[in-house]
């Protein structure tokens, strides 16, 4: 089994998907109107509209009430990335910190409130976890 991707139901998918092409330098390949694809070489963000929803089982994913998942990128110099990022996004939730796991981390919301977080491993351990 691979996993390949995650997929954000969002009530406006031009919005979303502006922004992480813009967080990402990723650009987005749509299908129609209402689903678009980020691929990284490791896995993909799909971001599609609430009316793909009855699709799977009508009222089984509501946009914007996502409080329990994290959508991670790993990122070359998580630093640079903010001072980048600083005055685009607009809610960010922990400025770069290195966390315990030996990742330096940043975390922020997306328009519709998802958690992302831009990481870089900085120790010993955390960069031979990741590569490649």
């Amino acid at each position: 089994m691979n996993f390949v991707s995650i997929r954000i139901i969002t009530s406006d998918v031009a919005r979303l998907v502006a922004f992480y092409e813009h967080v990402t330098q990723v650009r987005a390949e749509w299908a129609n109107d209402d689903f678009a694809e980020l691929r990284t070489p490791a896995a993909t963000l799909a971001i599609a509209s609430t009316r793909t929803v009855p699709l799977f089982a009508p009222g089984s994913a509501r946009p914007a009430e996502n409080h329990s998942v994290i959508t991670e990128f790993l990122v070359d110099d998580v630093d640079r990335v903010h001072r980048d990022l600083t005055g685009y996004v607009t809610e960010v939730v922990a400025e770069p910190t290195t966390m315990p796991w030996g990742n330096r981390s940043l975390l922020f919301r997306d328009p519709d409130g998802n958690l992302v977080n831009f990481f870089t491993p900085v120790t010993p351990a955390a960069v031979a976890k990741f590569a490649r």
